[in-house]
């Protein structure tokens, strides 16, 4: 599933292209009531966390949730015919966006809207994000922090990839208890997550790694992975740390693994 960083590119991408124009909605696929927005004014494009908002108003908000097997191309003109299931086909003046099997794909009211963001946490890449509030909810839970940075009502955005790479920038064990995290350590982590995110956004990967561990610092191989970018821990089981050289362990937890330095994150 994409991280928040991708939902936020797609915002920043979508807003560019369509913003203040009229643009033209279908669904070639039939399952999406896109006569709702048809022909209306695109105001903006936004996401929270792994939701990505078109803005039409008022009380009109096309809600995308892309889950496991979403995805959206992007084309220039001329628009041609529709290949495959495509579930929202979005026309604009010079470009045309295609969604493919997302879990969500809906138009939302306005009081729709203000319940998605109010059951979603903080997100690092939104400017009206509250830090102090995602801590409150961790520091009086005793699930381990891996479950909740996981958990989209606390924190938003944040997926397996920024989960294991943030806990080992702080070294922080992944199953510390959340009521072990202080505000001190939350205040570090916090903005470190922003800058990680951020960095997202401008590159379309995720790279965690500080300067002095890179490959060209190091002279190791630089990392081989489907996803691309520069990591510490993250599917690297059974390799050793690039600051300690303990091999990264792995273990399931809640559906997901976990990925950790059991020499550089000691309980």
């Amino acid at each position: 599933m994409p991280e928040g960083h991708v939902l936020h590119r797609l915002a920043r991408l979508h807003h560019r292209r369509y913003a203040g124009s009229t643009v033209r909605v279908s669904s070639p696929q039939g399952r999406f009531s896109a006569e709702l927005v048809d022909g209306r004014l695109f105001q903006r494009a936004e996401a929270h966390g792994k939701h990505l908002l078109h803005v039409y108003g008022p009380d009109a908000t096309v809600h995308v949730h892309l889950g496991l097997y979403g995805s959206f191309t992007e084309s220039p003109h001329p628009v041609t015919e529709p290949v495959g299931q495509v579930r929202m086909r979005l026309v604009g003046p010079t470009h045309w966006t295609d969604l493919r099997g997302p879990t969500r794909c809906e138009v939302l009211t306005d009081v729709e809207v203000d319940a998605l963001h109010a059951r979603l946490g903080p997100d690092p890449l939104r400017r009206d994000a509250r830090p102090e509030l995602a801590h409150a909810r961790v520091a009086r839970s005793r699930q381990s922090i891996s479950v909740l940075l996981m958990d989209q009502s606390v924190l938003a955005g944040v997926g397996n990839i920024y989960r294991a790479e943030i806990l080992f920038r702080h070294r922080i064990h992944p199953y510390t208890p959340g009521n072990r995290i202080d505000r001190a350590l939350w205040d570090d982590l916090w903005p470190d997550l922003v800058v990680l995110m951020r960095a997202g956004v401008a590159a379309g990967r995720i790279d965690t790694v500080r300067p002095e561990h890179l490959p060209e610092a190091t002279g190791r191989a630089p990392r081989q992975d489907r996803h691309g970018g520069e990591v510490y821990v993250y599917r690297r089981t059974g390799l050793p740390c690039l600051v300690c050289g303990t091999p990264v362990v792995a273990a399931e937890l809640a559906g997901r693994n976990l990925y950790w330095c059991p020499t550089c994150q000691a309980p």
